[in-house]
């Protein structure tokens, strides 16, 4: 039997949901041939599980030797699960050695990136696949469906609301993606997710963005000013702090960082409220969309919920879909990070704020109805699953357009991009100003289409 020949560039937590699906439900189709990652210790970790899994050990290689792995190994396809910044020049990379691409969200970080991807797919003719498994989510697919159906006419405004929880959204500003120039802030790394589904939900791409915000609450100086000082650099694990992380609570993150450190330095539980953090934890966007539609957004990453709500207005109605993720952090819990949070049990949160998941319709002139979501309760309700079996076997003809490709990455993070811009400036910003091709070519598209009507 063939199998399509695969390697995978960073073996951090997120390999694991590809490890796992091709030495299991993907083993006839796939193979994971090498691993390219400069830390032993991790890279070693991915080894030792694709082996226990019945598998051949890949191949290890570093970073510097990415073109050598894929002519040696033959490899089809890389899966790319690095750090954001290091996502561009990987995926030139390998696209120019002759391997397709697999690729976490974001796509990269910044305009000047996204136009060498760009560049290097036009020269290559390679396939970069990325992947947003938000799509994938019973509820955000049923959303998808209800405007796809022309339940509530033409979309004119969108209003979508997400918060961080003192779990998972502390957990970002102790890790790598508390600096902008890794991650490109929350509104790149976190809140792609969100603009790819507004994209994809009216089927519209984004104009113009508007964007204010700041750190507000984590940070040395927002602990100072409310009294908080004198903090150790990363936890003590005596159990005292609520927003401290022990690694050696989770026995993967304790392999694959705690053992792993000594080897690169990347320390994993950083103090949330030390020096060094450039990222914002509030922010707040007005997105205008070629079809007309305008986009209120909010992202706060220090609620004591996590979830989001989305209102979608159009000409004949309203829909509106409320997420509960997690109903509330309690003090005796403890502190792990929630790196699906659709997972989490519902636990005793009380019952004013129940987990759960609910998208309501209403028209015009008539009564409100509830759209049933069809959810198995597995990652993303079911979304994992959907998304890994595009992946690995294919999409097909898929009537909600799902599968996501380099320019839906593109797109998506275009509102982040321009979002940092306006942050920075204080005005709003054009997408076709970003100077990538693409979107440039995007905005004329739609102005001739606006002539013509």
């Amino acid at each position: 039997m063939s199998h399509r020949r695969y390697a995978l560039i960073g073996a951090g937590h997120r390999a694991q949901m590809y490890v796992d699906a091709i030495t299991g439900p993907y083993a006839d189709d796939a193979r994971l041939i090498a691993i390219c990652e400069p830390n032993p210790v991790r890279a070693q970790y991915y080894v030792d599980r694709i082996v226990a899994a019945g598998q051949s050990a890949p191949v290890i290689y570093a970073p510097d030797d990415l073109e050598r792995m894929i002519r040696e190994q033959r490899i089809d396809r890389v899966v790319i699960c690095a750090r954001d910044d290091l996502h561009a020049p990987l995926i030139v990379r390998a696209l120019d050695a002759g391997a397709d691409v697999v690729v976490e969200k974001p796509l990269t970080i910044d305009a000047p990136s996204a136009a060498a991807i760009e560049d290097a797919i036009d020269r290559t003719g390679g396939e970069v696949v990325i992947t947003f498994n938000y799509r994938y989510s019973p509820r955000n697919s049923a959303l998808r469906q209800v405007i796809q159906d022309g339940t509530i006419g033409a979309v004119t405004s969108i209003d979508f609301s997400w918060v961080l929880d003192t779990t998972h959204g502390a957990d970002y500003f102790r890790r790598w993606h508390r600096e902008k120039v890794h991650s490109g802030g929350l509104l790149v790394h976190k809140a792609s997710h969100h603009f790819d589904l507004v994209n994809w939900w009216i089927r519209s791409t984004p104009r113009r963005v508007y964007a204010s915000g700041a750190l507000r609450f984590y940070g040395a100086a927002n602990a100072a000013a409310r009294g908080i000082r004198g903090r150790p650099a990363r936890g003590t694990h005596d159990g005292g702090d609520p927003f401290e992380l022990d690694l050696r609570d989770d026995e993967r993150l304790k392999a694959l960082y705690l053992d792993a450190e000594q080897h690169d330095g990347y320390l994993r539980d950083r103090d949330v409220f030390g020096e060094g953090i450039t990222i914002e934890d509030n922010l707040a966007l007005v997105v205008d969309y070629a079809s007309g539609a305008t986009l209120s957004y909010s992202l706060n990453a220090h609620s004591p919920w996590e979830g989001y709500r989305v209102a979608v207005n159009g000409t004949l109605g309203r829909a509106e879909l409320e997420v509960v993720e997690r109903g509330a952090v309690l003090a005796d819990e403890g502190l792990h990070p929630v790196l699906d949070p659709s997972a989490v049990d519902a636990g005793a949160s009380g019952a004013l704020r129940p987990e759960g998941e609910r998208l309501i319709v209403q028209k015009h002139w008539e009564a409100a109805y509830e759209v049933p979501i069809e959810s198995t309760g597995d990652g993303h309700g079911g979304g994992d699953a959907l998304l890994l079996a595009d992946v690995f076997e294919g999409s097909g003809d898929d009537p909600l357009s799902r599968p996501a490709d380099w320019r839906d990455g593109v797109r998506s993070i275009s509102v982040g991009i321009a979002g940092n811009r306006s942050l920075e400036t204080g005005l709003p910003v054009r997408i076709a100003d970003l100077g990538i091709r693409f979107l440039e070519a995007d905005s004329a598209a739609d102005a001739a289409a606006a002539r013509r009507s």
